[in-house]
């Protein structure tokens, strides 16, 4: 049988002020993941937007294996040194990690189902990238990835008007407004 310890009025207190610190904190670093994400993947995008339109390179797309490959390391990196450093992981950020998980397995799925039938998967991706954005904005209650959120999905729609030569092109500037933004400004806050 454990036994509970009666803690002061004091004590309690400075329970709850560390939590909400630790909380606080995990916040500001999770903008590392979307800022990684953000430079990562608009500079892909725009450098498939130049190699396809603008060369006759063959390999136009190596942008996109190669920094999602470097994306993927070093968040890897990231979180396992972040995870050794604090062991103990609050509920939200433990909700977190494990949906941008899935998310990440499905940005890999949605990728190879749409190549695999000839189709670009930008539109597809940039809704899977609205729903961890928003979700995470939602669970973070900040407004500016809530805004990332929302600005994706009227990309993906804007994206079925435009000619497919100029998707990534949108899928860049999308990522800059949801990602990278919202990324520098969760840095930045004063939560």
């Amino acid at each position: 049988m454990t036994q509970e310890k009666n803690l002061s009025a004091l004590e309690s207190l400075q329970v709850i002020t560390e939590a909400i610190s630790k909380t606080k904190e995990d916040f500001k670093e999770n903008s590392f993941y979307f800022m990684l994400w953000g430079w990562l993947i608009a500079l892909a995008s725009f450098s498939f937007f130049v190699l396809h339109q603008y060369t006759a390179f063959q390999y136009y797309f190596l942008p996109f294996p190669v920094l999602v490959a470097a994306g993927i390391i070093t968040t890897l990196t990231w979180f396992f040194k972040r995870k050794s450093a604090h062991p103990t992981e609050g509920y939200l950020n433990y909700f977190l990690s494990r949906m941008w998980l899935v998310i990440g397995i499905s940005f890999i799925i949605m990728v190879f189902v749409a190549v695999s039938q000839k189709l670009q998967p930008f539109l597809f991706t940039l809704i899977i990238a609205a729903m961890g954005t928003l979700v995470s904005g939602l669970a973070m209650k900040f407004k500016p990835l809530i805004t990332g959120g929302i600005l994706f999905f009227i990309a993906a729609v804007i994206g079925l008007y435009i000619p497919a030569g100029y998707q990534p092109a949108l899928f860049g500037t999308a990522i800059i407004a949801g990602y990278l933004i919202p990324g520098y400004l969760l840095k930045s806050a004063k939560i």
